[in-house]
């Protein structure tokens, strides 16, 4: 029996595309809030002078498959015949064996023999030759718009510049920022002036300061959530906090360990993966000396910790976060710092169910989610984010963006009740100019300027700061 063919090929996509009988999107597949990554997609596949392909990379359940279905609603609302989209996952066992010409053709020879249509592939990584075909489609196909997901990064991002350069455009779809899960669970927005600038509140008069951040303190105790609960739409919706735990675990974590990451790498050795993502949930937010992990996971050679380090990335269960340099000193052989994509994720391995009595462990995940948003907030921005090490005392400093297009942006976590700073501190010290030097604190009543000499720093409430981001980010994504 052939199980590649028409009948069963042509089955599997009508139970994909509904709107070919019905003319309308499922309601249930059409989420209410739309997100950053969801004006960015519509953009760059709608634009009119500049023809791309979009690629949605991200972690599982971030939402890549919703910003898809979003898309599709929008255009059966302005118009576009139901049976000119396509939508298909190849996650699926059958299309799995299935190349997407076969697919394409079969599509073209029984539903529409239009060009001008919308293709959707879901969780394209598992489509054979993926980004040939894509490249022969794009390049015979010139009114066909397409969309992809994939939720090993790398693998695209290598797929792009060997073929895809000048054909698509690559968009992150990190977790929830601090803003959209406010809004999706439903939490009260504080109105905010719509030229807000997070890294700039000093400019502002000290009244509208202080306005400010006590409409934002109603934010503190949502907050603590979000750090425990993550940044996963589902999960953030359910009432149930200790089963959302479990969910993450098993069915992002453990997926992307043992299925997604063995089946686009050819990983033989699951148990070596895990060790290594274990490892560093317990040292999230530190500095990583590749040799000390190597001796801590014996057995595990240096050559394969620095290999799944970066599919651990590439998978987008954490961070690399390099060191930055600032003045005219370089350093040859650099550490690099490690965060767990999403504080919740650590939370979930770890199987720590409520950190709100533990500061230290308060402070590491607070650290993680304000890397999580400096870095989805600069993205596409050509700035560098990492972090500082050096000086007479080799101090730190949690996160620095560098660009060219501004000057160094220095931030300190410091979020426990008592956010000292001391004139020696390097947020302090490495300063060049007055601003921009933020400390991120935890008391909402905590912030405002503080002077050190002729330097400055600003102090901001980590759920003030967070949500400013994503305010911002939102009013940018709707211009």
């Amino acid at each position: 029996m052939e199980l590649v063919n028409s009948e069963n090929v042509l089955d599997l996509l009508f139970s994909y595309d509904p709107w070919w009988q019905t003319g309308i999107l499922q309601q249930e597949f059409n989420k209410p809030m739309k997100r950053f990554a969801y004006y960015e997609a519509m953009k760059a596949l709608g634009h009119q002078d500049i023809r791309r392909a979009v690629i949605l990379c991200g972690a599982r359940r971030t939402g890549k498959t919703t910003i898809m279905y979003q898309v599709i609603a929008e255009l059966l609302k302005q118009g576009v015949s139901p049976k000119r989209i396509l939508f298909l996952s190849f996650d699926h066992p059958l299309l799995k064996l299935c190349s997407i010409e076969k697919v394409i053709e079969i599509y073209r020879n029984n539903i529409t023999t239009e060009d001008d249509v919308y293709c959707f592939f879901d969780e394209i990584q598992y489509a054979e030759d993926w980004n040939s075909w894509l490249k022969i489609l794009y390049d015979r196909n010139p009114q066909m718009h397409i969309m992809a997901t994939g939720s090993a990064s790398p693998i695209l991002t290598d797929k792009f510049t060997e073929s895809g350069m000048g054909r698509w455009t690559m968009i992150h779809v990190p977790t929830l920022s601090f803003y959209e899960y406010c809004e999706l669970t439903g939490i009260d927005a504080p109105i905010l002036p719509s030229d807000l600038k997070p890294t700039q509140m000093y400019l502002r008069p000290l009244q509208e300061q202080t306005e400010i951040f006590n409409k934002l303190a109603v934010l503190q105790v949502p907050f603590i959530r979000y750090l425990q609960v993550g940044g996963f739409p589902e999960l953030a919706l359910s009432s149930d906090d200790l089963y959302a735990q479990r969910v993450l675990r098993e069915d992002i974590v453990d997926k992307a360990l043992k299925r997604d990451l063995p089946s686009v790498y050819g990983i033989r050795n699951i148990s070596d993966i895990e060790k290594i993502f274990l490892y560093l949930c317990y040292t999230s937010s530190n500095i990583i000396n590749i040799q000390t992990l190597t001796k801590e996971l014996d057995g595990v050679t240096r050559g394969t910790v620095e290999k799944y380090i970066i599919y651990l990335e590439s998978a987008n269960l954490i961070y690399v976060s390099p060191l930055v340099m600032l003045g005219s000193k370089q350093i040859l052989k650099a550490q690099n710092k490690i965060y767990i994509a999403d504080a919740a994720m650590r939370n979930a391995v770890l199987m720590r169910d409520d950190i709100t009595n533990d500061p230290e462990e308060l402070g590491i995940i607070a650290e993680t989610a304000v890397y999580k948003h400096i870095r989805a907030f600069y993205y596409g921005a050509t700035a560098q984010v990492g972090y500082y090490r050096g000086g007479k005392k080799d101090s730190e400093i949690d996160i620095v963006v560098k660009s060219t297009r501004f000057p160094p942006i220095m931030i300190e976590v410091k979020y426990r009740d008592q956010a000292k700073i001391a004139e020696t501190d390097a947020i302090v010290t490495m300063s060049e100019q007055i601003y921009p030097n933020l400390v991120i604190t935890k008391r909402a009543n905590d912030f405002g300027e503080c002077s050190y000499g002729d330097k400055k720093i600003y102090r901001i409430p980590a759920p003030a700061f967070l949500y400013m981001l994503g305010f911002v980010e939102n009013q940018n994504s709707r211009k």
